[in-house]
């Protein structure tokens, strides 16, 4: 398994799939390893993925400072890697929690990023809250399906504030255009890959500034790519169109009939989508 050390000396591994130019590749989670992104429904045929598991998760080790964890201190992590692969720039795409890392990385280092895509991103660090209202709209979309009222309950009792491992698996069809045979073993697959502990810390005080990121984002002129999901629950397409609306040079795509895995859910349509983007 290809490694290298962080600035602090932390091993990190990642993952290779395919040739030609990289993409390096940010799993979300928060502090989720790489696996369940895969070859990202084939776009590894198009351009090399380069899949980072993040310190203390999949491959990678633990560091000594776990307030390593911290989001923003990650971004030299991604400097590191690309130190490591050798790259005057680099191409970034980031998934969900994982985009939050990709954006502080291109504010930092804008002149390392060639092109940015942020994959139903995470609005988090940017300071956008996706309302509850929004998620109820985009629940609602799926009310003929047969799991809706004991998933639309749960999501009912968790924006409540009543948060359990049940009510969490229960919106899980939420995240998929259809939740089939396949959705539902792909969900499963996911157990016991994200860090509690290191994901605890993600949002940790200091990590993000929202007022600077924006600042930073706004002078970004780099092409970047975000891509929503017309029933993605988690981000629904009117938050990433606000993210949208901070970057000079974004294109706002809505893939129609996806959720928050939309590599998953039409992988042609994906594939085709980022790779025009990517070139």
């Amino acid at each position: 398994m290809p490694a290298f050390f962080a600035h602090n000396g932390t091993n990190l591994a990642y993952h290779v799939f395919g040739a030609g130019t990289p993409v390096i590749c940010l799993p979300g989670g928060p502090m989720q390893d790489s696996v369940y992104l895969g070859e990202l429904g084939g776009l590894s045929a198009h351009r090399q993925l380069i899949m980072l598991d993040p310190r203390g998760t999949g491959q990678s080790a633990a560091p000594e400072d776990t307030g390593s964890y911290r989001c923003d201190r990650q971004v030299d992590d991604v400097e590191a890697l690309r130190e490591h692969l050798g790259l005057d720039r680099l191409d970034l795409l980031g998934h969900s929690a994982g985009t939050n890392l990709a954006v502080l990385y291109a504010a930092r280092h804008p002149e390392r990023v060639g092109k940015l895509a942020l994959i139903t991103p995470s609005p988090f660090g940017v300071g956008i809250t996706v309302t509850a209202e929004s998620r109820v709209e985009i629940a609602r979309l799926r009310k003929g399906e047969p799991w809706f009222a004991e998933a639309f309950a749960a999501l009912e009792a968790i924006m409540a504030g009543k948060v359990t491992d049940d009510g969490r698996q229960a919106i899980a069809p939420f995240y998929y255009s259809r939740w089939d045979a396949a959705a539902q073993a792909y969900q499963a697959a996911q157990d016991g890959h994200q860090n509690l502990e290191a994901a605890a810390s993600f949002r940790a005080e200091g990590a993000f500034d929202p007022e600077a990121t924006r600042a930073a984002l706004a002078a970004f002129n780099a092409p970047v790519l975000l891509l929503a999901g017309e029933l993605d629950l988690n981000t629904p397409p009117s938050a990433v169109a606000e993210f949208a609306g901070l970057f000079p040079k974004a294109e706002f795509v809505v893939q129609p009939e996806a959720g928050h895995f939309p590599w998953v859910d039409d992988a042609d349509r994906f594939v085709a989508t980022t790779a025009t983007f990517f070139g």
